[in-house]
């Protein structure tokens, strides 16, 4: 190892211990190694929506919406990741952090907590993602994530910009969102690959448990959530249609969120979801499609996506949708999404049909820079929007208008 002058001064006199400086230097440049390898990215995400009407308390009830968000400026969410991706050899490893901040941040709802403690809940601040990368030269190569991840369910993602509309789909809404526990993925050759996982419970709460702490546990400590999905991906031979990709998935277990008084067999939650993304003949035309089906078992949880608190009984949730989107010009695209939701339960309050059109047009003016424009409209069959503020309280029309500007920088 070479010295400098300086340092061969130093020590000449006693100041300092070659040893010492060797040792030193040799953590410096592992820590520069271990840098070199992380990558910091990120975006922030803000939304002006203006709903028309003047009667906001009942909106419709899909994810990251709501009053709050009504009529004003909104900062949506800041995410702040931390990763090292898996290289190519065979005993790879790496890592993944998301952190969110703002307002959606309380919307995931991951804020781990024990009995009695008050978590991250209401602190603008949530964990996203969390978890260790493997990899085991298991035929092709076993990929795996330890920690908490995203589901991997669902034609739409946690991260917005991601999405063709900037709002989430009642599918969406229905689907389990982020999971503690293992996840498996293996590609079985270019077009054919499955991932399967075993996480705690279905709901996001981070190190939540089947099984209360207390004298009269819900399930058993063995009691377990399993997900599983196939993607399969049309070949680079297939012509037009090359590209296309069909995902079906399912995801089954204890849902903590399902319901506030737990009676004995409740709360399993059983998820199922098939979509499809497929390539057309029209150069820069592509259509989509997606389904989810929700079942809750004994049907005992709380409201489901668009009845008011007190519409609990729920257990049925049907979510279809298609997606068309086109790139327009090199900077312009087009987005349109149509849907219906409908959810059934032991009580007649608790049933209820919706469907929503929603537009969206993308133009990225800036660098780095995601702008867009959309409008969305939600139609109710049972008339929960609005504002009757007597006697109930509660929604009174059947129709509910949004425009929403959306700007997100990614870094």
């Amino acid at each position: 190892m070479k010295f400098n002058k300086w340092t061969l001064g130093l020590a000449a006199i006693g100041a300092v211990s070659l040893t010492s400086v060797a040792q030193a230097e040799e953590k410096v440049n592992a820590l520069q190694t271990a840098l070199s390898s992380t990558t910091i990215s990120g975006y922030i995400d803000t939304s002006m929506q203006w709903n028309l009407g003047s009667g906001n308390e009942n909106l419709p009830g899909y994810s990251f919406g709501g009053p709050s968000k009504a009529d004003g400026f909104n900062l949506n969410v800041v995410q702040l990741s931390i990763s090292k991706p898996l290289d190519e050899s065979e005993w790879a490893s790496g890592y993944r952090a998301d952190l969110w901040f703002g307002q959606d941040a309380n919307a995931l709802a991951t804020g781990s907590s024990t009995s009695g403690d008050v978590g991250f809940e209401n602190s603008d601040f949530a964990i996203r993602q969390a978890y260790v990368a493997l990899r085991t030269p298991v035929g092709n190569g076993i990929d795996l994530k330890v920690g908490v991840m995203d589901s991997i369910l669902g034609y739409e993602t946690l991260e917005s910009g991601k999405n063709p509309n900037m709002t989430r789909s009642y599918g969406f809404s229905i689907e389990p969102t982020t999971l503690t526990g293992l996840l498996a993925s293996y590609r079985f050759c270019d077009f054919a690959s499955a991932t399967f996982g075993i996480a705690n419970t279905v709901g996001p709460t981070i190190n939540g448990r089947a099984n209360t702490p207390d004298t009269t546990p819900t399930k058993a400590e063995s009691f377990k959530a399993y997900t599983g999905n196939v993607a399969l991906t049309a070949p680079s031979n297939w012509g037009w249609l090359a590209g296309s990709t069909l995902y079906s998935g399912f995801l089954t277990g204890f849902d903590s969120n399902a319901n506030t008084t737990p009676t004995s067999g409740s709360q399993v939650r059983n998820n199922y979801y098939l979509g499809a993304t497929v390539s057309t003949p029209v150069a820069g035309l592509k259509a989509g499609v997606s389904l989810d089906y929700g079942h809750i078992q004994h049907g005992n949880t709380v409201a489901g996506v668009d009845v008011t608190p007190s519409n609990s009984q729920v257990n049925n949730q049907y979510a279809y949708a298609l997606y068309m989107s086109y790139q327009a010009t090199e900077k312009m695209s087009l987005h349109g999404r149509a849907e219906m939701y409908r959810q059934q339960g032991p009580g007649a309050t608790a049933d209820n049909e919706v469907y929503a059109l929603t537009g969206t047009v993308q133009y990225d003016l800036w660098q780095n820079v995601l702008s867009r424009l959309e409008i969305r409209w939600d139609h109710s069959e049972t008339g929960l929007y609005g504002n009757d503020v007597a006697p109930t309280g509660t929604g009174n029309q059947k129709n509910a208008v949004m425009i929403a500007a959306n700007v997100i920088y990614k870094f």
